[in-house]
């Protein structure tokens, strides 16, 4: 799977281009924002959308989903639907961070773990992590062992549970069990910063090891 990462948004958020080489089809993980940048990049990669994912339903991950989705005609897709509160919550939101009003959507697929999504001729598996948000899923490549995890996990770091239906104990459940089963050599993408591996995490995140 090939891959490009386009920080968005004043937060810096990771939206990420996941392209099937095969095909040239692209999903696009959690577009937070500067939907010109995101169709740019698109563009310049020469690759076809074919959905909007997302992680959770923080507006800095899912700012820009309704424009991207009607302006390239694609559907969206997740998260779990317990972030249905977040994503009707988004005027709210916007207003509490400083950001241009959003309204709230509702995703025409909501995800469970177990689920594919199928980009190309790639498939996606999907993992459900709780604890951020209680809704919150990653996605995962195997072919490619490439991870996106959202704001479960971070380099050195893991995801805030201070806000509304967050849960601590959650969140480091679904790191243990979730991402570090998939084996240490996985690569991870994460929504804010730089990539990191399962087993570097593993053996030296503090709130983890």
């Amino acid at each position: 799977m090939d891959y490009e990462i386009i920080p968005v948004t004043p937060f810096q958020q990771n939206c990420t281009l996941l392209i099937c080489p095969e095909t040239g089809e692209a999903a696009i993980v959690d577009p937070g924002g500067e939907t010109d940048r995101i169709i740019a990049a698109l563009e310049r990669r020469q690759a076809r959308a074919a959905a909007v994912l997302l992680t959770h339903g923080h507006l800095d991950h899912v700012g820009a989903a309704p424009d991207v989705a009607a302006r390239l005609g694609i559907p969206i897709i997740g998260p779990h639907r317990d972030d249905a509160f977040w994503l009707d919550a988004l005027a709210q939101q916007a207003q509490m961070f400083g950001f241009p009003p959003h309204a709230a959507f509702t995703p025409g697929r909501w995800l469970d773990g177990g689920d594919t999504v199928t980009i190309g001729s790639q498939e996606l598996e999907v993992r459900y992590c709780p604890g951020h948000t209680p809704g919150h899923v990653i996605f995962y490549h195997r072919p490619s062992a490439l991870a996106q995890v959202g704001d479960v996990l971070f380099r050195g770091s893991i995801g805030r549970t201070d806000f509304p239906r967050g849960n601590h104990a959650d969140l480091l459940r679904s790191i243990r069990e979730q991402l570090f089963t998939l084996g240490d050599d996985v690569r991870f993408i994460p929504g804010h910063g730089p990539m990191g591996t399962f087993g570097e995490e593993r053996r030296t995140n503090p709130f983890v090891r």
